[in-house]
């Protein structure tokens, strides 16, 4: 079933539809939120967006546009909760115990490395990045969900790239990126 019907069956007040929304895009959203966030924080967020977006739904006037409208408020989730974590001041770090040697830590620490080169990217690269290269979005809905101009979304994605390629080449993987 199309998630325009979805959404105007939900609209009706049909429970059905609605848990079948939610059985459709909870991976989506939550994926999308943990690439922004950690696995925990992204739990809470995705529980946000989907009260927002049963408060929402009945005034959806487009419902054709459901995936875009549903990744703005994902979107809008996540800042929220950056920007209130942004006020507190940083946690203390504590010092990680020696972990296992070999291939597995190798492989650990090429993903560590890559995660923490996404990570270390503006919240706004790292946005336009995820949505468009991990969730599939097209520029348009790339920038219908951020709000901003589709050239926008181009100099961030090439800013994105370009700041993912310096970090990873000062790490040793340049030699991959050209």
């Amino acid at each position: 079933m199309s998630d325009e019907l979805l959404v105007v069956r939900c609209q009706l007040g049909e429970r059905d539809a609605l848990a079948e929304l939610v059985r459709t895009w909870h991976k989506p959203v939550w994926t999308y939120v943990r690439r922004m966030l950690d696995a925990e924080r992204a739990d809470d967020v995705t529980q946000e967006v989907w009260v927002a977006v049963l408060r929402g739904l009945p005034r959806l006037k487009e419902s054709g546009r459901f995936a875009p409208w549903l990744f703005t408020i994902a979107r809008r989730a996540v800042a929220d909760r950056l920007r209130a974590e942004y006020a507190q001041p940083p946690p203390e770090t504590q010092p990680q115990p020696a972990g296992p040697q070999g291939d597995a830590f190798e492989a650990a620490l090429d993903r560590a490395e890559l995660v923490g080169a996404l990570s270390a990217l503006p919240v706004r690269e790292r946005d336009v990045l995820a949505l468009f290269y991990l969730e599939d979005f097209s520029l348009e809905d790339c920038a219908l969900i951020c709000g901003v101009p589709v050239g926008t979304v181009k100099s961030r994605l090439n800013r994105a790239r370009r700041l993912l390629s310096e970090h990873l080449t000062r790490k040793g993987y340049g030699h991959e990126l050209a």
